[in-house]
């Protein structure tokens, strides 16, 4: 597989991510142009997800399977690379040949950057910060969470007007608190009084 151009690397990891789908009962759309930034769109529920399908390479280790996320082109002055933004695609469905198992990831994971790694097993010193674990984002375990999302969605709505809303008690209100207050007392000994963050928003 080492051996494969990027195109039959691609083609292989298209078709892969279909059958996965399929097996699933999810609606697949292939688009009318290879002009589109999705190679394909999911149907979940009563919404399309915009799919961009990508070939995972497995690490010398084993440990590791490496996702370029980004597009590189030749032009006139020189070697492009583009990223993906949350305006173009939804997912990001990848496929490793080497293991011969597919995954799907979430855009927020993935724009903006390349590119990701998805580790198969947890690293030595048991780190957690920034480590994006291959089992997080399993084909099929994705695909029930959008799923249940989506049908979560539609119960929300069903469930009462639209014009409707639905109010909760103070106490149990989010509260948003910026960086402004905390910034401006590093290093001061004194604690925030009562009211004092409402006055710094």
């Amino acid at each position: 597989m080492r051996d494969w151009t990027s195109n039959r690397k691609g083609a292989v990891a298209e078709l892969a991510v279909r059958l996965a789908a399929e097996r699933l009962g999810v609606g697949v759309y292939l688009p009318g142009t290879e002009r589109s930034r999705a190679d394909m769109l999911f149907e979940i529920g009563d919404r399309l997800w915009r799919v961009q399908c990508k070939w995972g390479t497995l690490s010398r280790g084993g440990d590791v399977i490496l996702v370029q996320t980004a597009v590189s082109r030749c032009t006139p002055q020189g070697y492009v690379r583009t990223t993906y933004c949350m305006s173009e695609i939804d997912l990001f469905a990848v496929y490793c040949g080497e293991v011969d198992r597919c995954f799907l990831l979430p855009i927020e994971l993935c724009a903006g950057k390349f590119p990701i790694h998805l580790r198969l097993a947890p690293v030595r010193n048991n780190e957690q910060a920034c480590i994006n674990l291959a089992k997080d984002f399993t084909f099929d375990g994705a695909i029930a969470q959008l799923e249940e999302r989506c049908h979560g969605m539609a119960e929300v709505v069903g469930s009462s007007p639209t014009s409707s809303t639905h109010s909760e008690p103070p106490e149990r209100l989010p509260i948003t608190i910026g960086s402004e207050p905390f910034r401006d007392r590093l290093g001061s000994q004194s604690s925030l009084r009562p009211g004092c963050l409402a006055e710094n928003q």
